[in-house]
C-alpha cells in the first residue's frame, strides 16, 4: 500500500505571468471516478503557459509529466499501482507542477523505458503536436515532400525526426546557425527561414508550420496543387489550411515512447529547475535561444 499524504508541495498561479507565482503547500488531490493519482517526479512546461488559465486562479500550471501511478480510482482499467507513466494533461483544469496530480488515467502512458522521467516529461505536448500536425491533420505518407517550418524549434524537432521516420522527404527552415542541427534530425534540405522561399524551394505537398507570421501567408504558394496540405500549430492560416490545438492521446504516447526506445526519436533538454525555481524555470522558458524543453524536477532522482 503506497502511503500518499494529506498534503503537498506545489506551485500555483495567482496572477498573470511569472510575479503570480507562488510555492505553497496544498491539499493533496482527491481522486474522481476515472483518474488516477500520479507522484510527479517530472513536470515540463512551455512558453506562454501562463496565460492559459487566468479565468480560474488559483491554478497550478505545467501540463506534462512524468511520474508513477500512487492510486486509482474505482473502476479505473489500464493503469495499476506501481506504474511509470507520462502525459500530456487536459488544459481546462489544474496542471501537474505539483507532488501528486490527479489526472484522467486515459490519457497516462507507460513512459519510455531507455530514458529518465526528466526526459520523458518533456515529449508529450511537443511530440503530440508534431504527430498530430505531420500524420493526423497532414497526412504525410511515405514518399511525399514537406516542409517543416521552425524545424529545429520545440515541435519542430519532433516533426522533423517523425516525418523522416515516415519515409518523407524532409525540407527544413532553419536559421544559417542552427543547418546542422536540422540535418542532424533528419532534413533532407535546410533553408533560411529568414530568405525568400521562392528562389530556394520547389512545390511540396505538405507545410507543417510551427512559426506562424510570414512564413504561414507565403505557404501556400508552396503547395503541388490538389492534394496538398497545408497545417500549422501557430494561428489560423490565409485561405485554406488546418490550425489545431494539440489533444491529449495514449495511443499516440505509447507509439512515441516505441520510438523513443527504438532509437528513432530523440529528446532534448534545455535546463532542469527545482519545484521550489519554478519561477526562474518559467523566466528561462520565455528566454531566446533555447535547445530543447525546460523541465521542473519535482521528486529526486527524477
Amino acid at each position: 500500500m503506497v502511503s500518499i499524504p494529506q498534503t503537498m508541495k506545489a506551485v500555483r498561479l495567482h496572477g498573470p505571468g511569472v510575479e503570480g507565482l507562488r510555492p505553497e503547500t496544498i491539499d493533496t488531490p482527491s481522486l474522481k471516478p476515472g483518474e488516477a493519482l500520479v507522484e510527479v517526479h517530472a513536470a515540463a512546461i512551455t512558453r506562454d503557459e501562463l496565460e492559459w488559465p487566468v479565468d480560474r486562479l488559483p491554478a497550478v500550471p505545467s501540463y506534462e509529466l512524468s511520474g508513477v501511478v500512487a492510486a486509482v480510482a474505482a473502476g479505473v482499467d489500464g493503469v495499476s499501482v506501481g506504474d511509470e507513466v507520462y502525459a500530456l494533461t487536459p488544459f481546462d483544469r489544474d496542471g501537474v507542477a505539483a507532488e501528486y496530480a490527479a489526472v484522467p488515467a486515459v490519457t497516462l502512458a507507460p513512459k519510455p523505458s531507455s530514458i529518465g522521467h526528466v526526459e520523458s516529461a518533456a515529449i508529450p505536448l511537443p511530440a503530440l503536436s508534431a504527430w498530430q500536425g505531420v500524420f493526423t491533420h497532414g497526412r504525410l505518407e511515405t514518399g511525399e515532400r514537406v516542409l517543416i517550418h521552425g524545424a529545429v524549434g520545440g515541435v519542430g524537432q519532433f516533426a522533423t525526426q517523425l516525418a523522416r521516420w515516415r519515409g518523407a522527404r524532409v525540407v527544413a527552415t532553419a536559421s544559417r546557425s542552427s543547418f546542422d542541427e536540422a540535418r542532424a534530425l533528419g532534413a533532407d534540405e535546410v533553408i533560411d527561414g529568414r530568405g525568400s522561399l521562392d528562389d530556394a524551394l520547389s512545390s511540396v505537398d505538405l507545410v507543417f508550420d510551427t512559426v506562424g507570421g510570414d512564413l504561414l501567408k507565403a505557404a501556400p504558394a508552396l503547395l503541388t496543387g490538389r492534394g496538398a496540405r497545408l497545417v500549422t500549430v501557430a494561428e489560423e492560416p490565409p485561405g485554406e489550411g488546418t490550425f489545431f490545438i494539440v489533444e491529449p492521446s495514449r495511443d499516440q504516447l505509447v507509439e512515441l515512447a516505441r520510438l523513443v526506445d527504438a532509437g528513432d526519436v530523440r529528446v532534448a533538454i534545455d535546463s532542469t529547475f527545482g519545484l521550489s525555481e519554478a519561477p526562474a524555470a518559467f523566466e528561462r522558458s520565455l528566454a531566446s535561444g533555447k535547445r530543447g524543453k525546460v523541465v521542473i524536477r519535482v521528486a529526486d532522482g527524477g
